[in-house]
């Protein structure tokens, strides 16, 4: 009987890889000298932003497609996907000239949409339903079964493990150098499933590191507990990684292969994002930081090291752009929101403007609420910080003159009312 680490062999993901030799792009294992500097070590990324279809999704989606009988691939495949795994199964369908048929949650954005669409073409037909990813997946797979097609699962399908591993054999063929550090990020976990079975067979002192979002910590919390556990609430923010439950074949590698699981906060992922473009006019998708933003928790560890960091999509829509850089400045500590009450007196806004607030404090955001007299009475202000260090100062100063009331920063429930 194999044990779960035998499930993905390095024989079967370098099959994998002949296979997908003509497919996929070989990305590039990219120095980054400005993180190199900064940690002082030898930092590298894995480019699969740069794939055709701007994530690693295209090599599980095309290697499970390829891997289907004639008769299959005759009916034609489905699935469920909000994004970069659609963008994989449209464009492997348009190459295999097969019908697919992929469902995509509604509020799923026009940019997405429309990749599924160009990479598809006449060979796709999208069904846009349900609110959510999982109200999608359950619509496929009743069609599915329905109508007799294949099913191509985004994470939890070994053909699709095997396709992801193929990163593995790219990373160890490109570099002469021992690999001390790899960095995954982890969604459904078909991706560390598959890069971690091939390094733990070809380079097993390499330290493997899985990265998730802190608002939706599915494998941390399934390792911890030892069971596959589905999580009931999570921050769906960085929609390439964060699910509810990992899938129960990844789960139990990515348990024997991972050695160590930790989460990264949605806002340090958001200035990651920002410092990535700024710095480097690299542009990624919020699960595609995730494995940059994780460094500043093993600076001590991997100095004078050799690290590698995938580096897994691109496909950022650029209506985002305002939500990352809010995001990133409230966790950084720039950006604040309060309830400010206004005393029932003649001056107090301007009281306000000029004896509380600093010489370079911003207002970004200013509300009264809709019960009180627009002169007087509470209002929901937002407030940007130079220096996060006045915080302090600035909520004793509203406190002294009257002006405090909530600070929802720290209040998340009432921060998503207000704001």
């Amino acid at each position: 009987m194999n044990t779960p680490t035998n499930y993905v062999t390095l024989r079967n993901v370098q099959r994998a890889a002949a296979l997908l030799s003509n497919v996929v792009l070989e990305t590039p294992l990219q120095k980054n000298q400005y993180l190199s500097k900064k940690y002082d070590a030898n930092i590298e990324f894995k480019r699969e932003d740069l794939q055709e279809v701007r994530s690693y999704k295209i090599r599980g989606a095309y290697h499970k497609i390829a891997s289907l009988t004639p008769e299959a691939l005759k009916q034609g495949v489905v699935c469920a996907s909000a994004g970069n795994h659609a963008q994989g199964v449209a464009y492997s369908c348009k190459q295999n000239k097969i019908k697919g048929v992929i469902f995509m949650p509604t509020p799923t954005s026009n940019q997405k949409i429309e990749q599924v669409k160009m990479f598809g073409g006449i060979y796709v037909e999208l069904v846009i339903i349900g609110d959510t990813y999982d109200d999608a997946y359950d619509s496929a797979i009743q069609y599915c079964n329905d109508n007799g097609m294949s099913f191509v699962h985004p994470f939890d399908d070994i053909k699709v493990i095997e396709g992801q591993g193929t990163i593995a054999i790219e990373i160890l063929n490109t570099t002469k150098k021992p690999i001390d550090y790899l960095f995954l990020p982890v969604g459904g976990g078909g991706l560390a499933a598959g890069v971690s079975s091939v390094f733990k067979e070809i380079s097993p002192n390499t330290k493997i590191i899985g990265v998730e979002p802190e608002g939706a910590p599915s494998m941390s919390t399934s390792m911890k507990i030892g069971i596959n556990t589905k999580i009931k609430d999570i921050d769906k923010f960085i929609d390439g990684a964060s699910v509810q439950k990992v899938g129960d074949l990844n789960f139990e590698i990515c348990k024997n292969n991972l050695d160590e699981m930790v989460t990264v906060p949605e806002g340090k992922v958001c200035q990651t994002i920002l410092d990535l473009y700024n710095k480097n006019a690299i542009v990624v998708e919020p699960a595609g930081a995730l494995t940059t933003a994780v460094l500043d928790q093993f600076s001590s560890e991997i100095k004078g090291k050799n690290v590698v960091c995938l580096v897994s999509g691109s496909n950022n829509d650029i209506s985002r752009t305002e939500e990352i850089r809010e995001r990133a400045l409230l966790y950084s500590g720039h950006k604040h929101y309060f309830i400010v009450k206004f005393p029932q007196r003649s001056g107090a806004l301007r009281e306000f403007l000029t004896e509380v607030l600093g010489p370079n404090d911003d207002i970004t955001h200013f509300e009264y609420s809709k019960n009180h007299n627009r002169n007087s009475g509470p209002a929901v202000v937002g407030l940007e910080l130079p220096n996060p260090n006045d915080i302090n100062e600035l909520i004793e100063r509203m406190k002294i003159k009257n002006f405090y009331g909530e600070y929802l920063n720290d209040k998340p429930d009432l921060f998503q009312i207000l704001v």
